[in-house]
């Protein structure tokens, strides 16, 4: 009886340990990606709920269509567009957020904009 294993043995050890790091490097950079895209959508939103609230704080008007702005050390494309309604005092708005300079939206937010504006 000998003890121990065989060269073959052990390279066939090896080699199914291999195919499983790579597998598990492979699933483990997927989910670094997830991550990574789930944090970039929620920093979209915030910046989306944010030019949302200054249209309705400013009533709609003196905000630019189209601008950028900086959150956590990123800079965001903010596009917004708007659109009349049946009631003469609301203004139908979307607002577009997307990484600067990819042109690759993160989040499409809509609301409604009171013309006159909220804030007294």
């Amino acid at each position: 009886m000998r003890s121990g294993y065989s060269l073959m043995e052990a390279l066939v050890a090896l080699f199914v340990l291999a195919v499983a790091t790579v597998g598990l490097t492979r699933a483990t950079q997927a989910h670094v990606d997830s991550v990574r895209g789930l944090e970039q959508r929620v920093v979209a939103q915030w910046v989306a709920e944010n030019r949302l609230t200054e249209l309705n704080l400013r009533g709609g008007a003196g905000t630019p269509d189209v601008s950028v702005v900086r959150m956590l050390d990123r800079d965001w494309d903010v596009r917004v567009s708007r659109a009349a309604t049946d009631d003469p005092d609301l203004i139908a708005v979307e607002v577009e957020v997307s990484p600067a300079g990819t042109g690759r939206e993160a989040i499409r937010l809509s609301g409604f904009v009171d013309r006159i504006g909220s804030a007294a």
